[in-house]
């Protein structure tokens, strides 16, 4: 959903290139639909869309998203530090790829829907690990006038974020949130009850369907 908005936020200013990454995560093949519904959405042609595999992280492992003996709990109201959901190091992979890319593009930015208030801030969700990296970009590519990181999303809540996403006409019914499933979402994953408690706040529905819902007290 975060990164649904960010190409809404994009489409903007910008002509749209989007890149999508597998990595061997759960609900992998629903993501990937989900990426490819959105890019038609907003007329992105074939040329445009690049899918790159990863999936060495899941080998890598360390990671209940992509190690199915490991358990993806469901949320709690106090988050107990950084949760066995984190990839470790995933989106500086993903932003390598993304460089890499938008060097051949001649690209201005790379936009990423990274947001802070995610499982109680995964390390590379933070907005110092993006200035880190828009030093790394400046420091080891080629352009003179460096390829700039814009995360619009970083300091926005759930239902700052819907709102946002609502204003700009993003298709919301197409994206995909939840770690577990990807007939219906769980509703009960972390990914799940920020994303059901943005829209709650909000005032609005989910368009997306789920397998249940949780308890009240975690959408309050």
């Amino acid at each position: 959903m975060d990164s649904c908005v960010t190409i809404a936020m994009a489409a903007e200013e910008f002509e749209l290139a989007l890149l999508h990454v597998n990595y061997g995560q759960r609900t992998q093949t629903r993501e990937l639909m989900a990426f490819e519904n959105i890019a038609d959405f907003y007329g992105v042609p074939a040329s445009r869309r690049m899918v790159i595999s990863i999936e060495h992280l899941a080998r890598i492992g360390g990671s209940s998203l992509t190690d199915t003996h490991l358990e993806i709990h469901d949320a709690e109201r106090e988050s107990r530090g950084i949760p066995n959901t984190y990839v470790p190091f995933r989106n500086a992979n993903m932003l390598s790829i993304g460089v890499s890319w938008a060097e051949v593009l001649g690209a201005e930015a790379l936009f990423v829907g990274a947001v802070e208030e995610d499982s109680s801030g995964y390390p590379d969700c933070r907005e110092t690990f993006y200035d880190a990296f828009q030093r790394v970009i400046e420091t080891g590519t080629k352009y003179e006038h460096p390829l700039r990181i814009r995360t619009p999303l970083i300091h926005l809540s759930k239902e700052e974020i819907i709102r946002r996403g609502l204003e700009l006409g993003a298709p919301l019914q197409l994206s995909w949130s939840c770690y577990k499933s990807e007939e219906r979402a769980c509703g009960v994953c972390e990914s799940c009850v920020l994303r059901l408690r943005g829209f709650r706040r909000a005032g609005t529905e989910d368009p997306i369907p789920y397998e249940r819902y949780p308890d009240d007290d975690l959408l309050r």
